[in-house]
């Protein structure tokens, strides 16, 4: 009995105020089960910010439902003096749901590249935030230099930068501001890329040299040329200059996705396109979706459906790369306006022929709406002079010089659907639901 009371020694403050328990690391496995808890039911409501408000309630109900349930074993265990404690009691601390929040899920930083500053200025104003602060020079032998602004430590970073303008110089600032953000402890970095650069370099094919081709017409088997894969390689430099994530916009080739070990987005203009025919176009539904290639197809059925009207396919062949030798059209366009689909045009020499393919055709208009609108060498010229009504484009690719040389060309915004696919990202919400919908 004596030796009971000279062992009693008077109790030390805890050092760790954070956990008071003999078992902390049962003590914060049971305020991570609540967090789950309520993280389910934060995830069947879509909106983040009742999602963020349900998330805190959820929160302060499980840490208020646990600290009562301490407080009344303590009460019973205070009822006899000498009963021993149980080694396995667990007081929860108070915590603070908002903190739990913010250590769940960094903040977020937007960067910019150079090649176009007004979407990433949208994209951040549909956000809410502000824009990070980098600097990017080169240096007298043409060497990009990037500086980041301000600290990135645990942040889920996002850089916007599409493959546009000079394309080697952008491609290589993206990769150094990607690898900057990563060793400067980035939680995740993000690239934001509307047009892929290099899409059409996906696959071999069979072209080569025409003399050599020419001799080779005797033989049964067909040779391929010795043609680089360069959208892999784009995909591996992005790879291993550290980005954790990509998000794009109507891949060239869907299965540039599979070039990647990480999480690719990619998005789809048609739900933007669908809307601006349907609020442009009085004649819509007269109309009939045309793709200007096989490779299209795909692509106008899935909008000729969801209009329920018909569709129309344009076989070419080509000569050599941006030279189309001839054109057969598969499909009635007789008194009807045509609407030409396809996800990017370089030179517009494609397009150009197929509307004057469809104009012969019996075509009564003849719209293009396309993607990417590159409109690089003659391109302008030659929609100043084809019979289009207009063509439309979105706004992956600055298009501000683009429409002041050519008055038919008018432009989609789809910055929201890349704000809204980063807040999703960054919420660990589904990005599903911009397949379809425009979020405006």
């Amino acid at each position: 009995m004596g030796r009971r009371g000279s062992k009693q020694t008077k109790a030390q403050p805890d050092p760790d105020p954070e956990v008071r328990s003999s078992h902390p690391i049962r003590a914060r496995t049971l305020v991570r089960s609540n967090l789950e808890k309520a993280s389910v039911i934060s995830n069947s409501i879509g909106s983040s910010q009742v999602c963020g408000n349900n998330l805190v309630h959820s929160l302060s109900s499980a840490a208020d439902s646990t600290r009562s349930s301490s407080s009344s074993s303590s009460n019973t265990n205070d009822s006899g003096s000498d009963s021993k404690q149980p080694t396995d009691s667990i007081v929860v601390p108070s915590v603070d749901p908002h903190q739990i929040l913010q250590s769940r899920m960094p903040n977020i930083k937007v960067f910019s590249g150079s090649s176009h500053p007004d979407l990433a200025s949208r994209i951040v104003d549909r956000l809410g935030i502000d824009l990070g602060k980098v600097v990017t020079k080169k240096f007298s032998n043409l060497e990009t230099c990037v500086e980041i602004g301000e600290s990135v430590r645990g942040e889920d970073v996002y850089i916007v930068q599409s493959g546009s303008g000079e394309i080697n110089d952008n491609l290589m600032e993206l990769l150094i501001m990607i690898n900057a953000c990563k060793i400067a402890s980035a939680s995740r970095v993000t690239a934001v890329i509307p047009c892929f650069p290099y899409a059409r370099q996906d696959k071999k094919d069979k072209t080569g040299d025409d003399k050599l081709a020419e001799l080779m017409k005797t033989n049964e088997w067909k040779f391929r040329s010795r043609a680089p894969i360069s959208a892999k390689l784009v995909a591996n430099m992005l790879s291993v200059a550290g980005a954790d994530h990509i998000i794009t916009m109507d891949l060239h080739a869907s299965q540039i996705q599979g070039f990647f070990d990480i999480p690719v987005d990619n998005l789809y203009a048609e739900p933007a396109v669908l809307k601006w025919i349907r609020e442009n176009i009085a004649e819509w539904r007269n109309s009939i979706i045309v793709s200007p290639d096989a490779g299209g197809a795909k692509r106008v059925t899935s909008i000729a459906d969801r209009l329920n009207v018909e569709f129309a396919l344009i076989h070419k062949e080509r000569k050599k790369a941006n030279e189309v030798a001839s054109m057969v059209l598969v499909g009635d366009v007789k008194d009807r306006v045509a609407i030409l689909v396809d996800d990017m045009a370089d030179t517009c020499g494609t397009i150009c022929h197929a509307a004057d393919k469809l104009v012969e055709a019996g075509a009564t208009k003849v719209y293009a709406i396309l993607t990417h609108g590159i409109f690089s060498g003659p391109a302008i010229s030659r929609i100043n002079n084809a019979c289009f009504e207009a063509v439309v484009v979105t706004n992956t690719i600055p298009q501000d010089g683009h429409m002041k040389d050519c008055p038919k060309i008018q432009c989609i915004d789809v910055s929201m659907m890349f704000a809204e696919a980063v807040r999703r990202t960054h919420n660990g919400e589904s990005v599903s639901y911009l397949f379809s919908n425009v979020p405006y």
